[in-house]
């Protein structure tokens, strides 16, 4: 049975919804980490290494789509729950043609640049030749990507969250099977791992077009539009958060590259790799619930029901605190496990990996809250505060620590910095959270 924006959420009800949300981000997750996994056992370890010292610099050229999915997805679910539906279609499609255009122009400053870029971050003449073959392959499929990113968050809005989910695992699938063969049958080396990607990419994007171009059973379609300056920015505004939140997560991930090369090499660099596929997949869950329950916040925001916005914050706060406990356990348990995963083959990187991932996955316990909060001013149309719990989060805190620590505590200090970011970033959304109440009645 389809759940709609407008009911009463019972804690069984939310978590229904945001189910599919969930689970497409951690596939999404899953589908990356498949990737390294065949880099790092098929291509090898430097392979593996250059594709992750990369990555950051993909990551920056594709946040757009990030921007456009949550920022539109809160602008047009609050202008559903006013009964603007004909204004909510205009600006969705306004939405979704604007990422695809600055997902193209950006492709190209991708491709021009991506080996400049990869040399003065400090990679080598050979790492670089192999960051920029991997790098402007996939950023050439960026159009596509940033139209899957936005259509993950606009899906829900739309109430297909289970729709949105089974285009991600068409997508996932698509890149495992196309990493085998190219990788795997083909021999194709890093070329083959974009390859896959960028074709994996083009699936996640076209899909959606095609449906919501269509005439269709979602609160959504495709179809004409008008400039309008005012909802672009007010778009830009409310997905600011994501934005900065995944721009500087890579700038972030480039000075963490610079310090493990300074202190432990090109191990720390594969290291930190496997480290980050496992936390995008544990993040997953949260930012999938964060997103899957942003529409449902944005919709009774807009309809003034302020009992229900303060149930939502209330049950949302307790789910992502169980599934924060919960997760720390089994970070500790399965470190090693994990961990052999990618670098079972290099005892030294193995015992490396796992020290770290242990001093690292302390961060679960904080990260939720932080994600969650960020969502849920994104969801009420603000921006502002949004932007400055993940610009707080993940560059202030995170490059002060990055610094300091390792001065005290050496190597485990890079590790430990992320965590103590989180736990210093916990403790400012918890203080938005509690000043805002009585403005936004939750």
């Amino acid at each position: 049975m389809q759940i709609s924006l407008s009911e009463h959420f019972t804690y069984s009800k939310l978590l229904r919804f945001t189910l599919p949300s969930i689970a497409m981000m951690i596939f999404t997750s899953i589908y990356g980490v498949v990737d390294g996994i065949f880099v790092s056992n098929m291509v090898g370890e430097e392979a593996f290494t250059a594709v992750n010292f990369i990555m950051p610099v993909v990551m920056i050229l594709s946040t757009t789509g990030f921007m456009f999915g949550t920022g539109g997805s809160a602008l047009v679910a609050k202008l559903l729950g006013e009964k603007k539906d004909e204004k909510a279609n205009q600006v969705f499609s306004l939405i979704v043609y604007t990422a695809a255009a600055v997902g193209m122009v950006l492709a190209v400053i991708g491709i021009i640049f991506m080996k400049k870029v990869a040399l003065a971050l400090g990679a080598d003449e050979a790492m670089a030749e192999q960051c920029a073959v991997y790098g402007r392959i996939v950023v050439a499929a960026l159009p596509f990507f940033a139209l899957q990113m936005a259509f993950q968050s606009l899906f829900i809005t739309a109430e297909k969250p289970k729709l949105g989910f089974a285009v991600t695992v068409a997508a996932g699938v698509g890149n495992m099977i196309f990493d085998a063969l190219f990788m795997g049958v083909f021999k194709w080396g890093v070329a083959g791992a974009a390859v896959a990607t960028a074709l994996s990419q083009a699936i996640g994007g076209i899909i959606p077009l095609i449906y919501f171009f269509r005439p269709n059973s979602s609160l959504l379609r495709l179809g004409k539009t008008v400039m309008d300056i005012r909802s672009l920015w007010k778009t830009c505004t409310n997905g600011s958060s994501e934005l900065v939140s995944q721009a500087s997560m890579s700038i972030v991930n480039m000075l963490y590259n610079s310090q493990l090369m300074k202190y432990i090499g090109k191990n720390g660099v594969s290291a930190y790799g496997v480290m980050m596929y496992v936390n995008l997949v544990f993040l997953a869950i949260f930012i999938g619930f964060s997103v899957g329950s942003a529409p449902i916040v944005s919709y009774h925001y807009g309809a003034e029901n302020h009992e229900e916005l303060k149930g939502l914050r209330q049950k949302s706060l307790v789910i992502i605190g169980i599934a924060s406990a919960i997760m720390l356990i089994l970070s500790q348990v399965l470190a090693r496990p994990l961990a052999s995963i990618f670098v079972g083959y290099n005892e030294e990187l193995l015992n490396l990996t796992t020290r770290g991932f242990r001093i690292f996955a302390v961060l679960f316990l904080f990260a939720g809250l932080n994600i969650f909060g960020s969502s849920f001013f994104t969801a009420l149309n603000n921006g502002p505060v949004s932007a400055a719990i993940s610009f707080l989060r993940t560059v202030v805190f995170q490059v002060g620590m990055l610094f300091l620590l390792p001065l005290i505590f050496d190597a485990d200090g890079i590790w430990a910095s992320v965590t103590a970011a989180e736990m210093l970033s916990a403790i400012v959304t918890v203080g938005f959270l509690v000043g805002m109440r009585k403005k936004y009645k939750y």
